[in-house]
């Protein structure tokens, strides 16, 4: 399948603005996450937590999934291809990662942070709502750091379909078009 030029572009558009929103929800949570971990007032705490709670059931996944299903469509629809450059490979499994860790880490984590301080306790853990926000701060920073430098060259796969592109006559060595 082939992406038209339009329908790429368009794809595009909202796969930056998806991981762009994806990251900047992510500073969000890490910014109420810290603030819930060194505040000394109780109500502090429970509003810094509720916010994470809000943003992490209503914003974190949609934009996780609409990045993921942007950046998998863009792949298969373009010559960049899905396995064919290491860097594409890469963010592909990296965004597959940081997407179920926020389904089975991140939001269960702050529920229980939320859980406790709603009953009137303290915040359980600082990890539970620091952890999280920083390990999908990482990657998502090195993910962008290879979207725009593309590092690595291409995977096997890469380039045996490079190869047998150059002996159906496009000339040794041919370049695919990029995104």
């Amino acid at each position: 399948m082939k992406l038209s030029r339009p329908a790429r572009r368009v794809l595009l558009v909202v796969h930056v603005v998806a991981s762009a929103g994806w990251l900047g929800l992510t500073l969000g949570l890490l910014a109420l996450g810290a603030t819930a971990a060194t505040t000394a007032s109780p109500v502090t705490v429970e509003a810094s937590v509720r916010g994470m709670k809000l943003f992490a059931d209503w914003l974190l996944l949609p934009l996780a999934f609409l990045t993921l299903a942007s950046g998998l469509v863009l792949a298969l629809g373009t010559p960049w291809g899905l396995a064919r450059h290491r860097w594409v490979f890469t963010k592909f499994w990296l965004t597959l990662a940081t997407a179920t860790a926020t389904v089975f880490a991140l939001r269960p984590g702050v529920d229980a942070a939320v859980a406790a301080v709603a009953a009137g306790g303290p915040l359980p853990d600082a990890g539970e709502v620091l952890f999280g926000p920083v390990v999908s701060l990482s990657a998502y920073v090195f993910m962008t750091v290879i979207s725009v430098l593309k590092p690595w060259g291409p995977t096997r796969r890469g380039r045996r379909l490079r190869a047998r592109a150059g002996a159906a006559g496009r000339g040794p060595g041919a370049r695919t078009a990029g995104v």
